[in-house]
């Protein structure tokens, strides 16, 4: 099985959520399974079908996680920095200029499960990302986008 990159507070988080899943959604949708059973005939029950329905959401939800955790490789950001040496590798958090807007932001590269481009992380699967695995500050990297070739700088380079 391949191998799922993630950092560790990706993998806290993923934990945390199998958690409660286990501890919360699970039990409170085995009892509204059996509050809708006591309401009689189950097969014009919509309440039966609804907890039914968010138990195989929630049991399949948590399959997916467990099965992610068990493939996990946990990279600690702060742990690349003697091995790295400036370069953009999974976990490090970079700040580009777009050359063409003029503008700055701050990314860090995580794995699929964790990213969120409102929290400023990327997946190393995306086309930035893969644009600038391998880079170092000063280069400039070119990426594929949807509008056309978008060019940004790497300002700096960060293992936080």
């Amino acid at each position: 099985m391949m191998k799922i990159p993630l950092t560790a507070v990706g993998a806290e988080k993923l934990k945390a959520e199998l958690q409660r899943l286990k501890s919360v959604d699970r039990p409170a949708v085995i009892a509204a399974i059996a509050e809708a059973r006591s309401h009689g005939d189950l097969s014009e029950n919509a309440e039966y079908d609804a907890a039914k329905e968010k138990q195989g959401f929630v049991e399949g939800r948590i399959a997916d996680l467990e099965g992610k955790l068990s493939n996990a490789q946990i990279i600690d950001p702060k742990d690349l920095e003697s091995t790295a040496e400036g370069r953009i590798v999974f976990g490090a958090t970079i700040d580009l200029e777009d050359l063409e807007a003029g503008s700055q932001v701050t990314y860090q590269i995580v794995g699929d499960d964790e990213a969120n481009l409102k929290d400023g992380k990327i997946s190393v699967s995306s086309p930035i990302a893969r644009a600038l695995i391998g880079k170092y500050a000063g280069e400039v990297a070119e990426v594929q986008a949807p509008g056309g070739v978008r060019e940004y700088e790497v300002l700096d380079v960060k293992y936080l």
